[in-house]
């Protein structure tokens, strides 16, 4: 797959995301404008604040996990990569965020790596749960683990598979994340490990070797 293919995978995906937020702001707004009950109008307001919320979230998320956020530098601040998972898994999403990452700053593609796999880690929680994301400086690189647990977790074979390597031919848009994620850690000399098949955990890590380890 070439630059152009990525690029066009990660366009898709976020117009995906943001289908549905951006829908809603736009039913909202013709709603609003016929809707002359004071309650249903405050109601109306309210949708409106949460999809204008949840589409802000999202943008902030991917231009941090698939753009150039965060600047042009080596590096990107930690808290940075923090909260834009926290708005992505908000209150609504039922997902307890746990954050055990000590280093006010990593590299650009390991924020990158550790946000994607977030992403696909906490998809995976169907109905709620626990995700914890723990990164480390190790060696010269970085070490990443992304643990996911829940009463139901739901990894996409295709993500799966993606991850792995041994995906053979298209690659549909909703496995744009895992794509880029292989991308950074394979284009770095590093792997991604996942667990297997059990009910209610996952666990994927990476590690980014250093310039000493390449």
């Amino acid at each position: 797959m070439n630059a152009i293919d990525l690029a066009s995978l990660l366009c898709s995906r976020l117009c995906h995301d943001l289908l549905s937020p951006i829908g809603a702001l736009n039913n909202g707004i013709e709603l609003l404008a016929d809707e002359q009950d004071p309650e249903m109008r405050e109601r109306c307001l309210e949708l409106l604040a949460e999809s204008a919320r949840a589409s802000a979230n999202k943008l902030k998320f991917f231009r941090l996990a698939f753009g150039a956020g965060g600047g042009f530098g080596a590096e990107i601040d930690t808290r940075e990569a923090k909260a834009a998972l926290e708005g992505l898994f908000g209150p609504e999403r039922r997902i307890e965020l746990g954050w055990m990452v000590e280093a006010d700053k990593l590299p650009k593609d390991a924020v990158k790596l550790l946000l994607n796999l977030a992403m696909i880690a906490g998809d995976a929680l169907v109905r709620g749960g626990r995700l914890d994301i723990g990164g480390e400086r190790q060696d010269g690189g970085v070490e990443l683990v992304i643990r996911a647990e829940g009463p139901r977790i739901l990894l996409d074979p295709v993500l799966r598979q993606t991850l792995a390597g041994t995906m053979d031919g298209h690659v549909e848009p909703r496995a744009a994340g895992a794509w880029l994620a292989r991308g950074l850690a394979t284009g770095a000399g590093g792997s991604i490990q996942l667990s297997g098949m059990e009910e209610e955990v996952l666990l994927i890590g990476a590690n980014l070797p250093g310039p000493a380890s390449s």
